[in-house]
């Protein structure tokens, strides 16, 4: 079957195995698919946002400064961001159901070493180690729906799969808060085990194999080197130097990154199979979602941090509590994501895209209210609940523009790149909009005025992530009802 993806302007066509873009999103197949798929990535994302909440008691059980504390969750940024896009290509040339299940067993077993971490030096490179586990099945969810589901039912597939798996986002705090509270926080880890087991059992018996059609082309070795040392190097920097002042090691690392970078850039453009094919950028769509990606995400990552430490810090909340005020983004995101996956199907992405962003920027306007004497019903919960309108209406919409920008062949690689994007960016602004916003003592004092300062700021990102969408995203041609089944 021959596929032409939609919104590209130089699309390729792909050959795919019949058994891949033919489930449908209301089969029983294609139920466990998702099911796999959310559970695989969910924890991944949930481990991105639950690590916060539980520092306080890594820092009482390892007596740890705050250098250490910053590398626990940094640590697994780092290598999960540097490495997104290698995982993808990984996908595509072995198979994306054996690289989503080598990463789950990987993210498993490095999850059980940070449960049973005996000192911060162990938990940090475990931490470490899970990123790179994480690389590897995150990309592979994604690419896994866009190569077994129908075309007329990605949107929707997409769409559920962005409201669960973001939902493990947002519910991270909250699950991590209660399991902190009631039990330890190294069962914050534990809890990976039998979640991955059930992923893996589900992906052998119900997803599909795919794998690009050019998997016997060569390995882009150099390529994955310098992406990943450039990345390294870069995010490295800007951890180290807006916090610790920019010493000869931080730049260093920054200087190592850009050649690495700048040598990658040349290596693709000159490879006969490279890992990330530069003609992807071709497309407007596909540019234009990952430039939008960059910006919202960096805002929206900061935000979910600094809100943490605003609740936790400056009004009393305890792990629990913290947690559960971003509750509403959960259950929004639950119960309307797939359905604005199948919005944007019918009236194109563009508006939803534009209009998102702008929705978002509003909660971040009122979430500079939320004061040390402010209440949650007053203060707190409006501005939580535009924020997860403001979810529900963007990350749909986005994900499926960039999957169908790309064709069957490349959607490993497509949505490690989106994914890596988004990582990336909500790394740098969280370690860098503390000391530009002026939070200087979180988090082991207040934020003091610096909170509304870095809220502000992430509400600029994201009227500037609108203004991009607006600019750049189009919609694809409408196809005839005749190609639109029924099929349930």
């Amino acid at each position: 079957m021959v596929t032409r993806r939609t919104g590209d302007t130089n699309p390729a066509p792909s050959t795919v195995s019949p058994v891949a873009a033919t489930t449908r999103f209301k089969s029983v197949e294609g139920r466990w698919v998702i099911a796999a798929t959310v559970l695989g990535s969910g924890i991944a994302f949930l481990d991105g946002s639950v690590v916060t909440t539980a520092l306080p008691e890594i820092r009482t059980t390892f007596e740890a400064e705050l250098a250490g504390q910053q590398w626990v969750v940094s640590g697994y940024l780092l290598t999960l961001g540097s490495l997104l896009v290698v995982g993808g290509s990984l996908g595509d040339r072995y198979g994306r159901r054996k690289v989503f299940i080598l990463g789950l067993a990987g993210f498993a077993a490095t999850s059980m070493v940070c449960g049973i971490a005996p000192s911060i030096e162990v938990l940090i490179g475990a931490r470490i180690a899970q990123g790179m586990a994480a690389a590897l099945l995150v990309p592979g969810s994604l690419a896994i729906l866009s190569a077994v589901f129908h075309p007329d039912d990605r949107a929707a597939a997409i769409g559920a799969w962005s409201g669960l798996a973001g939902t493990a986002t947002a519910i991270g705090p909250f699950v991590g808060g209660w399991l902190i509270d009631a039990v330890s926080w190294r069962w914050i880890f534990l809890i990976n085990l039998p979640l991955g087991a059930a992923s893996i059992v589900i992906a052998q018996h119900w997803v599909p194999e795919t794998r690009s059609d050019d998997r016997d082309a060569p390995i882009d070795v150099p390529g994955a080197v310098t992406l990943s040392l450039g990345l390294a190097g870069i995010v490295y920097a800007l951890i180290e130097g807006p916090g610790r002042g920019w010493t000869a090691s931080a730049i260093a690392a920054m200087l190592v990154g850009l050649v690495a970078l700048g040598a990658f850039a040349v290596i693709e453009a000159r490879s006969s199979a490279p890992m990330v094919p530069l003609s992807l950028f071709r497309s407007r769509n596909f540019t234009g979602a990952n430039a939008a990606t960059f910006v919202v995400w960096g805002a929206i990552g900061a935000v979910f941090f600094l809100l943490t430490l605003r609740l936790q810090l400056d009004l009393g909340y305890n792990a629990l509590e913290a947690g559960a005020a971003t509750l509403p983004v959960t259950v929004l995101m639950m119960a309307f994501a797939a359905r604005s996956g199948q919005l944007a199907e019918r009236i194109g992405t563009r508006l939803p895209m534009t209009v998102g962003p702008l929705v978002a920027a509003l909660a971040f306007a009122l979430f500079t209210r939320i004061q040390p004497d402010g209440t949650y019903w007053r203060d707190v919960l409006p501005a939580v609940v535009v924020f997860g309108a403001g979810l529900v209406i963007t990350v749909a919409p986005l994900t499926a523009t960039v999957l169908n920008a790309v064709d069957d062949q490349r959607s490993g690689i497509g949505s490690a790149i989106n994914n890596a994007l988004a990582r990336i960016a909500a790394l740098l602004s969280i370690a860098v909009l503390p000391a530009v916003s002026g939070i200087t003592d979180a988090p082991t004092g207040t934020m003091g005025s610096g909170y509304a300062r870095a809220m502000w700021i992430c509400a600029g990102l994201s009227v500037g992530g609108s203004v991009i969408c607006f600019a750049t995203i189009r919609n694809p041609p409408r196809r005839s009802c005749s190609t639109h089944s029924t099929d349930g």
